[in-house]
């Protein structure tokens, strides 16, 4: 590939030919050894159980992509106790250490972009820049734990000594591991979203169970082997599959569990940290639970980069995205250009097998989200306008499939309830604003805080920045509006019903959130 580019959310728009040629040799190895079993692996080993499921294709339900074990009880505690006895030694082993295995687990992944993004796009339903783009993250959010890690000196400070006369006291203030560490991912940021977690949990001592959602294990599989590749010991990572209902409750209520990392609904979220809040003591909670993110229009912005952003932002990764843009608020002046523009672009978009390289829009990953895309076009016909869309695909090749056509809704009432529901699938309203303040407070009138941006001048930027109740926030951003955050670029995280720790991951601050603070005062006679 060209040595100058580097891929990522905001460069994944132009990317170099050799990408796709290299992308179209991984998919046909990929596709030639599809339907393989895969283990669980727990204490360095491989656990084959009696019960399975599979994991099929969402662009095309015949296709099964593997066969994966229905973990249960026994499998849940049989890994929080591996991880368990590993912890002594792994959290005593040297930073350096733990950052260079994890270093080189970020190497691997670099290695096996094209077959991990490959998987991404079969598995989620991801086009493949998209896909890919899932993979490079990863890296890169186990490249900044490290370099956060190496930048604090392994979170060992001196603080200042007591003036004690005829002693010298010294205080040293220590970052020190929890113990196990639970991260439990969703299905549309598959490697992200576990990879991100798992390695802030092992560059800082702690060992790591992992339980992907049950759409998507195939690709936290991957991740695990690129911890075991790396050479990181059994034991300090483990990883199981099955239903969370069983096998991921019998997880959040083992008291071996010392922390918790959680993407996914709010609701499921919110029960996760009251069962967790059981346990005989207060214990770290790290929950990043989705959003309603808008976009502000206003009179002074540039239309064009204003429909570009949006339409990406509403439709990437088919709105199945924490920070889609499902929101958007137009100065009444520019709202009927902008719509037309919006509709005109988004009717553009190609729709199909996302490992095609002329594909923008995939499906929605399973028969739940197609289902509850059409109930929400049933009820919004009803009461608002739907602009374009609103339906689902099923001719052609796209019969077998999830396919929702991208959907824009107008003349919605503001007291209807989707306005402030994560709806999560391919669709986006559009409403009107006479003033600023009206946008900002609408936008901020929510019980989500996750993501939001703006088009405007200058001085409407600055105060939308002041007033917004959002943890990542874009102004006049044509690469997606709501949407793209980068490790080290745009720390991601939320605010309000979005997010349990208030700092952000791939930032200066999450990396702490995964150990408790130890002060060693020592004193010494002189």
């Amino acid at each position: 590939m060209a040595e100058a580019f580097k891929l990522t959310y905001a460069t994944m728009f132009n990317p170099p030919e050799e990408l796709h040629l290299q992308y179209e040799k991984a998919l046909a190895k990929v596709k030639a050894n599809l339907g393989q079993e895969h283990g669980m692996i727990i204490d360095g080993e491989e656990r084959f159980v009696a019960d399975k499921f599979e994991d099929r294709s969402p662009a095309d339900t015949d296709v099964v992509l593997g066969i994966f074990q229905k973990g249960g009880v026994k499998d849940a505690n049989d890994a929080i106790a591996a991880a368990k006895r590993a912890f002594p030694v792994w959290s005593h082993t040297p930073w350096q250490e733990r950052v260079a295995l994890v270093r080189k687990a970020a190497a691997l992944m670099d290695e096996r972009i094209f077959h991990m993004g490959v998987i991404v796009s079969l598995e989620v339903g991801k086009n493949r820049m998209e896909a890919l783009g899932d993979v490079a993250e990863t890296a890169d959010l186990l490249r900044y734990s490290c370099d956060r890690m190496e930048a604090n000196d392994g979170f060992i400070a001196e603080m200042g000594k007591d003036p004690l006369v005829g002693y010298n006291s010294t205080n040293t203030s220590v970052l020190r591991p929890y113990g196990v560490w639970l991260v439990i991912s969703p299905y549309n940021f598959p490697s992200a979203l576990t990879g991100g977690p798992a390695g802030a949990a092992l560059v800082t001592g702690n060992t790591l169970v992992i339980k992907p959602a049950t759409d998507t294990p195939w690709t936290a599989r991957l991740i695990a082997e690129c911890f075991r590749d790396a050479g990181i010991p059994a034991g300090v990572f483990n990883y199981v599959t099955g239903p969370g209902s069983t096998l991921g409750q019998a997880l959040i209520e083992n008291p071996d569990v010392a922390g918790v990392t959680f993407t996914g609904s709010y609701d499921v979220g919110m029960k996760i940290h009251r069962d967790f809040a059981t346990g005989r003591w207060v214990r770290p909670t790290i929950l990043e639970l989705g959003g309603k993110n808008p976009a502000i229009v206003t009179r002074h912005a540039d239309l064009e980069a204003a429909a570009v952003g949006i339409a990406r932002a509403a439709f990437g990764l088919q709105g199945q995205k924490c920070s889609a843009c499902s929101r958007v608020y137009i100065e009444e002046p520019v709202h009927d250009a902008l719509v037309a523009r919006l509709v005109e672009l988004t009717e553009k978009f190609k729709i199909g097998d996302p490992t095609d390289r002329n594909v923008y829009l995939g499906p929605v990953v399973n028969r739940s989200s197609y289902k509850d895309f059409q109930n929400y076009c049933d009820d919004l016909a009803k009461h608002g306008r739907i602009l374009t869309g609103g339906k689902v695909l099923t001719e052609g090749e796209l019969a077998k499939g999830y396919f929702c056509a991208p959907t824009l809704v107008a003349d919605l009432p503001y007291d209807h309830p989707l306005w402030k529901r994560e709806m999560f699938v391919p669709i986006t309203t559009i409403g009107k604003f006479k003033t600023f303040d009206e946008a900002l407070h609408m936008a901020n009138d929510v019980d989500y805080g996750l993501t939001a941006g703006i088009y405007g001048n200058e001085e409407e930027v600055q105060i939308f920045f002041d007033k917004i109740q959002a943890g990542v926030n874009y102004s006049n951003r044509p690469q997606g509006a709501t949407t793209g955050a980068w490790p080290g670029f745009q720390p991601f995280g939320g605010w309000k019903g979005s997010g349990s720790s208030g700092k952000n991951a791939g930032g200066f601050y999450y990396l702490q959130l995964y150990m408790h603070e130890q002060i060693r005062t020592h004193v010494v006679k002189q």
